[in-house]
């Protein structure tokens, strides 16, 4: 993987990031998989309710390796963003990406996921299929997976509705990615009552790839080309496919016993201080 160098490089402000990953001609997940992974057959449904359009779910090879890939899906004008719902998964989505999961974990293949999303949906119909149950059984589930779990943020990660996907053995973020507890403008809203001043949370939340580095959250940040991801996306995605071969091929070699306890001391340490 190409290495950042922060030192020569200019780097953006949390708001001018969230300006570019949802500039409309970022890379999506329909960019990067066709490019990372070979032979994808995407698999439908959640044997409960029905499919979800915000997540891909299917196997594919990475280098020869089979793996499953679970991916958020963002479009690029109105017709793909209402047949996504707009990145914003409904709990059958989460329910389909741990069905998959689970099959991966009886095949022993590596799980990948691609987490771009603002949050999930929120809406009255995805309450009442049980939004927070899926959330909550995802991250349960995903963090005793035996099989390695390995995430990249490639825009956005709101909430709940991307640590579904979140819960792995290493996490990587595109350099101009987000990861963040709510929105900017729903931080705004609560701690000044007003949705207007959404830059100026976006500045003091602490949500860049830099800032999830320096707080363990995440452990690689993956260069995008001058401007972004959109201005190279055959680089980016080279970059992206470097990464994953290098850490799956890293996480086969434990016993699975190890990377279950080494994951779950990861996340338990998240958010841990000591006061002088």
């Amino acid at each position: 993987m190409e290495q950042m160098q922060q030192e020569e490089k200019k780097r953006l402000t949390a708001w001018e990031r969230q300006l570019l990953i949802r500039d409309k001609n970022r890379p999506t997940v329909r960019d990067y998989i066709p490019r990372i992974f070979t032979d994808f057959y995407e698999m439908h449904g959640d044997r409960g309710f029905g499919d979800d359009g915000a997540i891909i779910g299917g196997i594919g090879r990475l280098n020869g390796l089979p793996v499953t890939v679970l991916a958020q899906v963002k479009g690029r004008n109105l017709k793909e963003n209402k047949a996504s719902n707009f990145a914003m998964p409904h709990p059958e989505g989460y329910r389909k990406a741990l069905r998959l999961a689970h099959q991966a974990e009886k095949f022993h293949r590596p799980v990948i996921c691609l987490i771009d999303t603002p949050g999930a949906f929120c809406g009255v119909e995805a309450e009442e299929r049980g939004q927070g149950e899926a959330i909550a059984r995802n991250i349960a589930e995903f963090m005793m997976l035996k099989t390695p779990v390995v995430s990249v943020v490639l825009g956005e990660a709101g909430s709940g509705g991307a640590l579904a996907l979140g819960v792995c053995d290493a996490l990587a973020m595109l350099e101009n990615a987000l990861y963040s507890v709510i929105s900017p403008r729903g931080a705004a809203s609560i701690l000044w009552k007003d949705a207007s001043r959404e830059q100026d949370a976006c500045e003091v939340m602490r949500i860049t790839a830099e800032d999830m580095v320096e707080f363990g959250v995440a452990e690689a940040i993956i260069s995008e080309p001058e401007g972004g991801a959109q201005n190279d996306i055959d680089k980016i995605s080279g970059n992206i496919k470097e990464y994953l071969v290098k850490t799956i091929a890293e996480k086969l070699q434990k016993n699975i016993d190890v990377l279950q306890k080494e994951r779950y001391t990861k996340f338990r340490k998240i958010g841990v201080f000591e006061e002088n």
